[in-house]
């Protein structure tokens, strides 16, 4: 009787574990035939809207490039849904939470402000989703607020500072700085007020300015005060200081205005900056390799203009993910991603990039400009002195693991 009964619980037990095999096998099997989904936060409208855009269309590009116009990898598609942060910190963490929860994304990608980065970055490791960070460039991100599931395309504030201080810090030169009164400005003034000390200079005011304001002559005013040999203006945004700065004549004050050279519409609103030497992340005809080349040809065909500030980055951003699939064999799994994507390297509009394995920071190459006037052109040109490698523009490993 009893050898009976555990025949029978035996036999239904090879039952359920083959049925259960099945199931599995079923599901492994939807899996890696249904779609790659990748969700981006962008700041597809407010003040932010401009650079959100560059990096929608780089983006799309980017995977265009990477699959030869078929949107799908080893035959499954890729599928993008872009959401709008509006460029709110809690609007970016809701629309990453439907991202995350009702699409169940394997990918996360944003966004254009720092404040809303900071915001989403805890939920990529919460739900074990590798994002992958374009544009923000606050150093908190891989510094402070570093976890293992973010990976940052974009440059940070302490890249801008090495290559922003190299172009005019030098022993006894005194330096103020004009910033907006957020992330992005503290950590930039931050970042590039270290490695201008270190190169001998002497910070003797850091300015920080209401991001909303119209009106920057107090604060340009207080600079004048300080009498500094350079003003450093760190900057986004589409209500810039720029006509002010001209207004108030600090070049004839003897104060000289250096920077990071902006966007085009930025750009457009520099003419009284002709002859100014700084850096620029990128501007279209700087970097010379393939990537960027096709870039420029497709964003004329397609969109009737050229590559700005933040289009490369989109499409730097679309292309590492490609390659960490590639090198995954497909694999959307969080942490065996992680083990191939640092120390990753990948080629990208501005050469080769490269996830340092400490922070998850892409190297990457910057640009030292001077502002050219142009024929043809509305807007002084940035022109090239000498490309800035990789490792002349490594900023300092910040987080705390």
């Amino acid at each position: 009787m009893s050898v009976k009964r555990f025949g029978g619980l035996l036999l239904i037990g090879m039952i359920t574990v083959f049925l259960l095999t099945a199931c599995n096998s079923g599901e492994s099997s939807g899996d890696e035939s249904g779609p790659i989904k990748i969700g981006v936060l962008a700041s597809l409208s407010g003040p932010l809207e401009a650079y959100g855009v560059q990096t929608q269309q780089g983006f799309d590009l980017g995977l265009e490039y990477a699959t030869d116009g078929t949107m799908e990898f080893d035959g499954r598609e890729i599928e993008v849904i872009y959401e709008d942060t509006e460029t709110q910190s809690d609007v970016a963490r809701q629309k990453a939470l439907q991202l995350l929860d009702d699409e169940e994304v394997d990918f996360l990608v944003g966004s254009s402000d720092s404040g809303d980065t900071l915001s989403v970055i805890g939920l990529a490791e919460e739900y074990e989703t590798i994002m992958v960070v374009e544009p923000a460039v606050a150093d908190s991100i891989t510094g402070s607020e570093y976890n293992d599931y973010i990976f940052r395309t974009g440059r940070n504030s302490s890249q801008d500072a090495v290559a922003g201080a190299a172009a005019i810090a030098d022993e006894g030169v005194t330096i103020a700085t004009f910033a907006p009164d957020y992330a992005f400005g503290w950590d930039g003034v931050e970042a590039f007020s270290a490695a201008a000390e270190e190169l001998g200079a002497e910070i003797v005011l850091e300015e920080f300015v209401d991001p909303e304001a119209t009106d920057f002559t107090p604060n340009i005013q207080r600079v004048i005060e300080h009498d500094p040999d350079y003003m450093f203006v760190i900057w986004a945004g589409a209500n810039s200081p720029w006509n002010q700065i001209a207004d108030m004549n600090l070049d004839d004050r003897g104060i000289q205005i250096s920077t990071g050279a902006p966007d085009i519409a930025a750009l457009s609103t520099m003419g009284d900056l002709v002859g100014m030497e700084g850096f620029t992340v990128y501007y279209h005809d700087l970097p010379d390799n393939e990537v960027n080349d096709w870039l420029i040809e497709q964003v004329d065909e397609q969109y009737d203009t050229i590559p700005d500030l933040f289009t490369p980055g989109g499409m730097s951003a679309a292309l590492s993910i490609m390659e960490a699939l590639e090198q995954s064999d497909g694999s959307t799994d969080a942490n065996e991603l992680i083990d191939v994507m640092e120390g990753m390297s990948f080629e990208s509009p501005k050469g080769t990039m490269t996830f340092r394995p400490e922070d998850h920071q892409a190297l990457q190459a910057l640009y030292a400009i001077t502002l050219e006037e142009r024929e043809g052109f509305d807007y002084p040109v940035p022109t090239l002195i000498r490309e800035l490698s990789p490792e002349e523009t490594e900023p300092p490993i910040l987080n705390q693991d």
